[in-house]
């Protein structure tokens, strides 16, 4: 299916995971070296750093007098390893974006171009992230201020204020912050597809939203779900399963679920690319392949003359 089709509004949730992991057999090999040279690294960080952490967690609980070192350690590894998770998280979307978006202009696709167009892509969607983060940081200490809150019913007794603190928390938690995690996604594409970042893209993001809001949500939980039994798993059995497996079954566990993860991330990288063209023809938003073909030509420092004007409600499915 064309991913201009105006039939793209009327997808349902399946059709959309369908066209999404159609997308790479469009152009297998800068799929494979994207996700071997980028998501796999990223998913291989995300379950692997535990490994590190754990065994200095438990010195700290089983020294505390002489933890200094042990701080030191943990708060140095946390640093780089937040570092290194930012820095692949953004280059796997822009990655991915960029290459989904390709193939939708018929430009030439190849792990090289690629790559040359990250660099600008990364800027734009650095000063995003700023914004998103900007709104976390508040959404956190919202967060935090009911947990206290919470906590300061538990001590005094009050079920009043016990019941609406956890409601308040719950709601925060599962419902802003999966909001928050769908505009950023959303936001994330915008900023590499239009000549807008930071908070204009937040701001074109939350209006494409609208009226998406329930599938976004959807997905977002769907995926944050997945990715949390993935590192409950991991977690349970090759970081704290030494009694129970041994060494080899805990080995094979963890390259399983290393790949099952670079699977979720590729796959989830993909839908949000799809689930942008799903929302702009849901808002009868009109996109101009020739001029989205320049936009992302001038990644690459490339000129191509804007020729024509094709409208998504006049494409084909």
């Amino acid at each position: 299916m064309d991913l201009a089709s105006e039939e793209l509004q009327f997808l349902s949730l399946p059709d959309i995971l369908k066209e999404s992991v159609s997308i790479p057999k469009q152009s297998p090999k800068t799929f494979y070296l994207i996700t071997l040279t980028l998501i796999f690294p990223l998913s291989f960080a995300i379950l692997a750093h535990s490994l590190f952490t754990h065994p200095i967690l438990s010195q700290l609980q089983s020294d505390p007098v002489g933890a200094s070192s042990d701080w030191s350690k943990l708060l140095i590894f946390q640093f780089f390893y937040l570092i290194f998770l930012f820095a692949f998280s953004l280059l796997s979307t822009a990655a991915v974006v960029f290459t989904v978006a390709s193939l939708y202009t018929s430009k030439a696709v190849s792990f090289s171009s690629t790559i040359s167009a990250i660099p600008s892509v990364f800027k734009r969607l650095f000063i995003t992230f700023l914004w998103v983060s900007l709104s976390m940081i508040v959404y956190n200490i919202i967060f935090l201020g009911f947990l206290v809150l919470l906590v300061i019913a538990v001590d005094t007794q009050n079920v009043f204020l016990f019941i609406f603190s956890t409601v308040i928390v719950f709601l925060l938690f599962l419902v802003v912050h999966v909001y928050i995690s769908a505009l950023w996604h959303l936001a994330s594409v915008v900023s590499v597809l239009e000549p807008v970042y930071g908070f204009a893209a937040m701001k074109k993001s939350y209006q494409l939203l609208k009226g998406m809001t329930g599938m976004g949500f959807v997905l977002v939980f769907g995926y944050l779900a997945v990715c949390g039994v993935i590192n409950a798993l991991f977690g349970s059995i090759v970081v704290h399963g030494g009694d129970d497996y041994g060494v080899l079954a805990r080995i094979m566990v963890g390259g399983f679920l290393v790949g099952v993860l670079v699977i979720v991330n590729l796959i989830g990288l993909l839908v949000q690319s799809v689930f942008y063209y799903v929302c702009k023809s849901y808002h009868h938003q009109g996109i101009d392949k020739s001029a989205l073909y320049d936009h992302l030509g001038g990644y690459l420092g490339e000129y191509v003359p804007l020729t024509s004007s094709i409208q998504m409600e006049n494409l084909d499915a």
